[in-house]
């Protein structure tokens, strides 16, 4: 196995990323030590983080599910002595201890409890209505300025459904405003409270301070006032313009208006429950109890905002508690959560796997069999029958990992994909059983089973009989004929029946002229000719298949069949290249060599791994590629690997033209003016979904025309690309 180590912060920009072989059971501490003798950092100055956790020294990198090609961040720690530095001497700040100002009762010249007053919200800018429940002064200040006074608010009832009460000073209240404007009062240049939703204009909103730019019979323009922004919006509630006052003296104040005040429309909290005081909500009441009496007494979850009472928790608890709280669903246990430096929690499966459960020398994790897969084939289903979009007859794969992420045999292990209460899909001839018998076009396979795999082993001789159960059965569901699990059968018309997947492994050339001289290669596809039990060469009962070829696509074999490059693993070629250097190295260093060295006699080092050439597209697909003219920055991105090969550059297509919903490659793709795509299911879906009805990009809020709302307008210029590119795309 081999993995990428990047270290951003070297001087030396060639040793900033490089490639390391080592083995999956090696542990943190080996891989430290390969990485010190390649950029000579120690090994107790290392920090490597790999998916956001700290490796730990004493764990092994399969234990961190570590695949190939991975990347392991390394950051060097710095070491301060404090010893260094002459007269410096470590000092402990203690915490300060938090000074509550006391206050009592004071007298305002302008307001008095009781007051209707309109409130500033600081965070947000705008007005709300309350009335003043207390007015206070910090105890020992003689001053009766007013700035210095503070004003308990309380908030009326139809402001918010939840009652609060704040302080606000002076410059943050004015008496009420009462009077709405009529349409020919309103003058350009007034200043004046109108109600506007930034978020959304269409819609209510709070009231803010707005002075008048234009005003007309139907529309009304103006620059909104905020503490830290101004913004010009065209107001919808234009009926509802209403004056601002000014604070006046109690003794010159006019008491004949205190009761005209109408109260204000807010927008709503709840959209479920309307705020309707009396009907019982969770989405703004208890989420235990659904009652919205009590709010001095509701906890707010700080991750969710779910509302829970105090007395409704289980255990009940007696007040709100300071600093954060998280209610039971997002509560995180914290014996689960690995801080910096330590060992990840083992997981009860990976205890149970049989290398833990006893200890062998054999080290299983330096070849690329159990290296993991490091994608999945998703544009058709794990039980799909047939071929496979994207793969033709011919491909080749250095390992068995590259066919399990292709989608063409997904076991890693298994020579048999399929299921007992379906059918099989693809299997894999790599001579494991002696029965076999390789003809090319039609071959005799052997089912699985019948072999003593205890300890962990993968392959053993045949110890008892065969069943036609699990796989066995499934592979002979494939044949058309009726299912007999004692006898087996024979169809009459093959070709009726369910194709097979076939991908031959090199381990079959020393029984086969047929097999590929290297990797694992897809063949085509095979129907079940027959089935039946027969006593093997070792003496067991073992079931037999006849298949044969039924694939229009000439076989690998055959004159006029197509030739393709060895399909590597991502980074696989690059890190052969660093062993070959590292092993040249070795030998100049080496004493004992007789040889010349290479920069004495000339000689570079050969690479056996050949690069990949570059792809030509089609006519047909050029011509679709350049009618999708909304997508051209996409398609020229995509272009610019054509030169790494045909597969690099359909895995780039992949990876851009994915719905950025569902993450999969688009089906009846649907562009946006932004230029995203989405599925044309999926967008349907996000919209039927969507509460507050805002048609946008889901991506990029753009906001998306009537004929795209629904998906109707399907790019059919994209669709037409992908469906060349990948055949099969249309039946997905």
């Amino acid at each position: 196995m081999y993995v990428r180590i990047k270290a951003d912060w070297l001087k030396e920009v060639e040793k900033r990323e490089l490639v390391i072989t080592i083995s999956k059971r090696a542990f943190v501490l080996d891989l430290k030590k390969a990485i010190e003798a390649e950029i000579h950092i120690n090994t107790t100055l290392q920090r490597l983080f790999y998916k956001g956790k700290e490796l730990h020294d004493k764990q092994q990198l399969f234990e961190y599910a570590v695949v190939p090609n991975d990347v392991i961040t390394v950051f060097k720690k710095h070491v301060v002595e404090d010893d260094a530095v002459p007269g410096h001497s470590k000092t402990v700040e203690e915490p300060k201890e938090k000074t509550t100002t006391e206050v009592e009762d004071a007298v305002s010249a302008f307001y008095k409890v009781g007051d209707k007053v309109d409130t500033k919200w600081m965070d947000m800018g705008n007005w709300s209505e309350g009335t003043i429940t207390r007015i206070s002064k910090p105890i020992g200040k003689d001053s009766n300025e007013e700035s210095d006074l503070l004003f308990e608010v309380k908030n009326e009832d139809h402001v918010s459904v939840f009652p609060y009460t704040d302080n606000a000073k002076f410059s943050n209240i004015r008496p009420r405003s009462y009077y709405t404007y009529k349409i020919p009062e309103l003058k350009p240049g007034m200043k004046v409270l109108v109600n506007y939703n930034k978020d959304t204009p269409t819609s209510r909103g709070f009231w803010y301070d707005c002075i008048l730019k234009e005003v007309g019979s139907l529309d009304i323009v103006g620059t909104l006032l905020d503490d830290e922004t101004t913004m010009e919006c065209n107001i919808k509630f234009i009926q509802e313009i209403m004056r601002i006052e000014e604070p006046q003296l109690l003794e010159n104040r006019n008491n004949a208006n205190l009761n005209n005040e109408k109260p204000r429309i807010y927008p709503v909290h709840c959209e479920k429950c309307m705020d309707n005081r009396q009907k019982v909500c969770k989405f703004c009441g208890c989420h235990v109890c659904s009652g919205k009496s009590d709010y001095d007494k509701l906890l707010l979850c700080d991750e969710c905002d779910a509302g829970f009472h105090i007395f409704c928790l289980d255990p009940p608890l007696d007040g709100i508690p300071d600093g954060d709280w998280y209610c039971p669903s997002c509560k995180t246990d914290d014996s689960k959560i690995v801080k910096p430096g330590e060992k990840i929690k083992p997981s009860k499966k990976r205890e149970k796997m049989p290398s833990k459960q006893k200890e062998t020398t054999r080290d299983w994790g330096k070849g690329m069999a159990c290296a993991g897969l490091t994608k999945h084939n998703n544009l058709v289903k794990k039980s799909h029958v047939g071929a496979i979009p994207n793969v033709e007859v011919g491909f080749c794969w250095k390992f068995r990992h590259g066919v399990a992420e292709s989608g063409v045999h997904r076991p890693p292990v298994a020579g048999i994909h399929g299921q007992e209460a379906d059918c099989a899909y693809s299997i894999v001839l790599s001579g494991g059983y002696e029965d076999d018998v390789d003809n090319g076009n039609e071959f005799y396979y052997t089912g699985s089973g019948g072999r003593d795999l205890s300890g962990n082993k993968r392959i053993g001789h045949q110890s008892f009989d065969q069943e036609l159960t699990r796989t066995n059965k499934a592979l002979a569901l494939n044949c058309n004929a009726p299912f007999d699990k004692k006898n087996g059968a024979e169809s009459k018309d093959w070709k009726k029946g369910r194709p097979v997947r076939v991908v031959r492994s090199y381990k079959l050339k020393k029984h086969s002229k047929f097999a590929p001289e290297d990797g694992f290669r897809y063949d085509g596809l095979y129907k079940v000719v027959k089935y039946f039990p027969v006593k093997g060469k070792s003496g067991y009962l073992v079931w037999r298949y006849l298949l044969r070829r039924d694939d229009p696509a000439p076989a690998p074999w055959e004159s006029d069949a197509k030739t393709f490059d060895m399909i590597y693993p991502p980074g696989f070629l690059e890190a052969q290249e660093a062993k070959q250097r590292a092993e040249s190295a070795n030998q100049e260093n080496s004493k004992s060599s007789k040889r010349k060295r290479g920069n004495e006699s000339g000689d570079k080092i050969k690479n056996k791994f050949p690069r990949l050439e570059a792809y030509a597209l089609d006519v047909k697909v050029k011509n679709a590629i350049t009618a999708d003219k909304i997508n051209e920055k996409m398609w020229s991105e995509c272009q610019s690997v054509l030169k790494e090969g045909r597969k690099k550059f359909l895995d780039k297509v992949e990876e851009t033209f994915r719905c950025v919903i569902c993450l999969e490659l688009v089906f009846q793709p649907v562009t946006g003016q932004c230029g995203h795509n989405f599925c044309q299911a999926c967008l349907k879906e996000y919209f039927n979904c969507c509460l507050l009805n805002l048609y946008s990009c889901p991506y990029c809020r753009e906001r998306f025309e009537k004929d795209l709302v629904m998906g109707e307008q399907v790019n059919t210029n994209l669709r037409s690309a992908l469906n060349l590119l990948f055949p099969g795309y249309k039946t997905h």
